[in-house]
């Protein structure tokens, strides 16, 4: 997969604090990739560095396989703070302004407007959008001059629950169109609905990268049960792949090794003489994933 942004050993500080130190990792072309950290792990500091708002102590990075910064941000539609729309005027006249300002994408308002279900407002004035539909309306701002790649700043921060999931959709709905998205969130159950790819940050450090199944993968857990317990333990415990078991509340609760799966388990245990009365994957959220070692 071809890579849409190289970050190579970025680091930042403001006086004492360093709020990025040495960070790394590849973002691949049609991935959703999300940024995760608490507050203060950097998140913002990056965004802003890679849209060169801010300027990195040390480190490099590229956008499109190096070509040049002026006409990489074209290609880059970018969403940081909460856009200055104005309220008394209606969402197309918004994105007239818009188009005015990045001097393109004019001609179109129609198409982005449609690309974000906002298309039968167009002449509803600003403030009587939900939040929600204003997040939205800001989104069809920057798909003015139709951008490959997308780089949102805590898109669901401040959203009810219907806002959340209607920018999550709409999310999944550009990346299906071929564009690539980049977002820094902490609403980890809300990027484990959406991204391809992750990179978690703390306190300036790069804890770990990659897709986001691979991050994963070694994390699933089996749960198992059986009419005689204590036998099923005995037999299970001596199973190749299996590294970690455990009796909790009448079940046995497996950790394995990632080729082990439930239908060879389910197997073996019969082969034993042994028939499972309950069989589930339990798969760890990226949420405990984070929780893990971010409180390390």
């Amino acid at each position: 997969m071809d890579t849409i942004l190289s970050i190579n050993s970025i680091s930042k500080s403001y006086g004492p604090i360093q709020a990025l130190k040495g960070v790394s990792f590849n973002i691949p072309k049609g991935s959703v990739f999300g940024v995760l950290g608490p507050n203060g792990s950097g998140k913002t500091t990056l965004l802003g560095i890679l849209l060169d708002v801010l300027r990195a102590d040390a480190g490099t990075y590229s956008w499109l396989g190096g070509i040049p910064v002026n006409d990489a941000r074209k290609k880059i539609g970018s969403l940081l703070e909460t856009p200055n729309f104005y309220h008394y005027m209606t969402a197309w006249d918004n994105l007239e302004i818009s188009a005015a300002i990045k001097g393109r994408g004019l001609d179109e308002r129609s198409a982005v407007l449609e690309q974000t279900g906002l298309f039968e407002r167009k002449d509803s004035k600003f403030q009587t959008f939900s939040l929600g539909m204003k997040q939205r309306l800001a989104i069809a701002s920057t798909l003015l001059g139709n951008p490959d790649v997308l780089v949102f700043d805590e898109p669901t921060n401040g959203l009810d629950p219907a806002g959340i999931a209607e920018i999550r959709d709409l999310i999944k709905r550009l990346n299906n169109e071929g564009k690539t998205i980049i977002m820094a969130s902490h609403l980890l159950d809300e990027v484990e609905k959406v991204c391809t790819h992750v990179a978690i940050l703390k306190k300036g450090d790069l804890l770990l990268s990659g897709k986001v199944d691979d991050v994963l993968r070694h994390e699933d857990q089996i749960e198992i049960a059986a009419q005689d317990l204590n036998r099923l333990f005995g037999i299970i415990k001596e199973m190749a792949g299996v590294t970690d078991a455990k009796l909790l509340n009448n079940t046995v609760l497996l950790s394995c090794d990632a080729v082990t799966t439930s239908e060879m388990i389910n197997s073996y245990c019969a082969q034993h003489g042994v028939t499972l009365s309950h069989l589930l994957l339990k798969k760890k959220s990226l949420e405990t994933k984070f929780m893990e070692l971010t409180s390390k």
